[in-house]
């Protein structure tokens, strides 16, 4: 297959790490009066109680597992992101493609997001060659060492010393906590390369898929919180679910919580209604929302 690619340097980005959270400053706000001031009602009444239980259950030991798709990254939120999982409170990520994309091109250049509407009538959507050739080497080398594909790719980024790979979810998860990587094939840009090797995306997904399910199993009592992801992370979660299930494991008590602008179906059914358990629901943009749960879990926390 032959493609006419070109370099990530000569696009331009939509989103900077200039443009990201600051940890910073979120970190030495005082909001606690705040979160005592909301009112008990309808939503608000939920946000407290609901970041009441994360501090609560992972205070003792249980799960949080932060189910995403690629928009917190392009929405700024990666330095909290990284912060949860430095904490160890946030235990375990699972994600989709799009994000190993983001994350990747953020680490190497510190920007993201091209201009889709501009790029397609040219034939140039998606074909930078420093990201279909890194992540696609990446995704080779681990399908060989038979890791999973969150793995690879923040092995890789470590071993390739990215300039900006502090503000990488995979190189800080590579070093803390497990990340999944949960893709279909063709949705993404990396399956556009000449050197993509579809089986190796398979195995390492696959790898990926069992180590989430070998989480899931411990979900008993636990939070599960779905970041904007209107179809995959639904999906997988239910099938990683159901499996754990299926082999006998007792998961009943545990938190389903979803956070994204709108409600999809596959949202609603596959981790509100259909799992069981406690549930939670928070329609408003990411980059608004998960600042306040990241601000009340520090705050907290500390208590």
């Amino acid at each position: 297959m032959e493609v006419k690619l070109y370099s990530i340097k000569n696009r331009p980005s939509k989103v900077s790490i200039k443009d990201f959270v600051s940890l910073e400053k979120i970190k030495k706000s005082k909001l606690d009066s705040f979160f005592k001031g909301l009112p008990k009602i309808l939503r608000a009444k939920d946000l407290n109680e609901f970041i009441n239980e994360i501090v609560k259950r992972r205070k003792k030991g249980k799960e949080f597992i932060l189910m995403m798709g690629a928009h917190p990254i392009k929405c700024g939120l990666s330095p909290l992101i990284i912060d949860l999982m430095k904490r160890r409170i946030v235990t375990h990520i699972a994600t989709n493609g799009a994000s190993v994309i983001h994350d990747f091109e953020i680490s190497f250049i510190g920007k993201t997001s091209e201009d889709v509407a501009k790029q397609l009538p040219k034939g140039k959507f998606g074909m930078v060659k420093e990201t279909l050739i890194f992540i696609n080497e990446a995704v080779k080398r681990g399908a060989e060492n038979n890791e999973g594909l969150g793995e690879c790719i923040g092995r890789f980024i470590k071993e390739k010393n990215l300039k900006f790979k502090k503000y990488s979810i995979f190189y800080n998860a590579y070093k803390n906590i497990p990340i999944t990587v949960h893709v279909g094939i063709g949705t993404d840009i990396i399956y556009q390369s000449p050197n993509c090797d579809g089986s190796s995306w398979g195995k390492t997904s696959y790898n990926d898929f069992l180590k989430l399910v070998d989480k899931i199993k411990k979900l008993e009592g636990g939070i599960v919180m779905n970041l904007g992801s209107a179809v995959m992370m639904p999906e997988v979660f239910l099938k990683a679910l159901n499996l754990a299930r299926n082999q006998g494991y007792k998961i009943k008590n545990f938190i389903s919580a979803n956070s994204d602008q709108i409600l999809h179906y596959r949202v609603k059914e596959n981790i509100l209604n259909r799992p069981g358990g406690k549930i939670y629901n928070f329609i408003c943009q990411h980059e608004i929302i998960f600042p306040l749960v990241y601000k009340g879990i520090i705050e907290k926390w500390k208590d």
